[in-house]
């Protein structure tokens, strides 16, 4: 779809720190992904469709849940049970962007095998590495790690609505182009918790 409402949905989402991509009135996969944490913070069931429901909650939408009321004034929280992460700048909400944690799968790698399971806790950003960088655990773009070099905040061209990673947490490709640039490293505080959804 493309269009005026288009539009305003990608300006209205901007506004609210859910980033669209461009404003330019076409419905691409950037603004779907918007769309997507959009509809996750206000407890929607994700659709790939502006439903009534959002359009509502788009008029009087209520906060991302917050996770550590008193993690710092700069702060990442994933919430891996809505699939949503939240950059908070200044203790005020920067962007939010949906994600794709662990899918708890068994699988193998080099370092052997075991299920797919992101950590929860209180972490902080170690190190950043720029373009597309291969660990044992898989490929990522622009990682931000979080554990050592295995566990990350990286781009993918895969970030679906279900929980799909090796244990890493998965954020789309365009917000990854600029995330790193976001969060100082190292020393960003991240905190992980929830469990995600089966």
């Amino acid at each position: 779809m493309k269009g005026e409402a288009v539009r305003l949905l990608q300006k209205r989402l901007a506004a609210l720190k859910y980033y669209p991509g461009r404003v330019n009135g076409r419905f691409g996969y950037d603004t779907l992904e918007a769309v997507w944490a959009f509809q996750e913070t206000q407890g929607l069931h994700p659709r790939n469709a502006v439903t009534p429901a959002m359009q509502r909650a788009l008029a009087s939408p209520r906060r991302p849940k917050v996770l550590v009321p008193h993690g710092g004034r700069l702060r990442v929280e994933v919430n891996l049970k809505n699939q949503v992460l939240v950059l908070y700048r200044r203790n005020h909400v920067a962007l939010v962007s949906h994600v794709s944690s662990a899918g708890g799968y068994y699988f193998c790698s080099p370092n052997g095998c075991g299920n797919a399971v992101t950590p929860t806790g209180d972490f902080t950003t170690l190190s950043y590495m720029p373009g597309r960088v291969t660990v044992p655990l898989g490929a990522m773009y622009n990682p931000v790690f979080f554990i050592g070099t295995l566990y990350a905040i990286h781009g993918d061209t895969h970030v679906p609505l279900r929980p799909a990673s090796h244990g890493c947490v998965r954020i789309p490709m365009d917000i990854s182009a600029f995330f790193h640039t976001l969060v100082p490293t190292p020393g960003t505080p991240v905190y992980i918790r929830g469990h995600a959804p089966k």
